[in-house]
């Protein structure tokens, strides 16, 4: 395992069809008018509209998985072959594995032992699976192999695993040259302007070099294998 792609992203996603079918059942359960539903009732809807909103990610996320393994499995030589490497749990880690796993390759699962979340999920690689129990050395091991990062929307975790990587890179703490990815445009730019913090004068406005914004599976796929190509 000399070469990794690392895919971040919300442990809370879930496959666009099961997201639906979450949503469905629970308003068949609900079947009054809007109007008349309890606060709790609302809120419980809301959360499910909110995952399936969230759920093409998954749908993309697996794909692109799934093609760049099929492009690293092309590789004539396995040193120049990268696995897809996930945090090995559920959401957009589960698609990265499965992506793979679909595409008939191995693929890396870094787990953390958390009180709220699964072991790490059934696509994953057995022999490539690991579980920390320190964040520290668990976050060590996703850049020590990687050559490349793609980070699809997050919450608090993602964030942190983001800006931990663009702060080693803007430092120069990395002894080597690793090309972040930001997918999904409308949530990056939803969520955080860049910009505002060279306004500011906090980050040097070659700093916003240190990533890149893509928008789908094939624009992410061609950046990606062209930076490694």
């Amino acid at each position: 395992m000399e070469n990794t792609i690392v895919l971040f992203g919300s442990a809370r996603s879930k496959d666009s069809k099961q997201a639906q079918a979450d949503l469905n059942t629970l308003l068949e359960k609900f079947s009054q008018e809007p109007g008349d539903r309890t606060e709790e009732q609302t809120e419980e809807i809301l959360k499910k509209e909110r995952i399936l909103r969230l759920s093409k990610y998954y749908d993309q996320a697996v794909e692109l998985s799934e093609r760049l393994t099929k492009w690293s499995l092309g590789m004539k030589t396995p040193k120049d072959r990268h696995l897809i490497c996930s945090g090995g749990g559920p959401g957009m880690m589960e698609a990265a594995n499965k992506g793979a796993h679909q595409a008939g390759g191995k693929s890396v699962a870094l787990g953390i032992s958390l009180p709220f979340e699964q072991g790490v999920n059934e696509y994953a690689t057995p022999e490539l699976s690991f579980e920390f129990h320190y964040f520290f050395i668990r976050k060590f091991y996703f850049l020590y192999h990687a050559k490349a990062i793609v980070v699809f929307p997050g919450g608090f975790g993602t964030m942190d695993e983001l800006f931990e990587t663009l702060t080693l890179a803007q430092t120069g703490k990395l002894d080597k040259k690793l090309p972040v990815f930001l997918y999904g445009r409308e949530f990056w730019e939803g969520l955080i302007n860049f910009d505002h913090f060279v306004k500011w004068g906090v980050i040097s406005p070659g700093d916003v070099d240190l990533f890149k914004i893509v928008d789908d599976p094939e624009e992410a796929f061609s950046a990606i294998t062209s930076c490694l190509s």
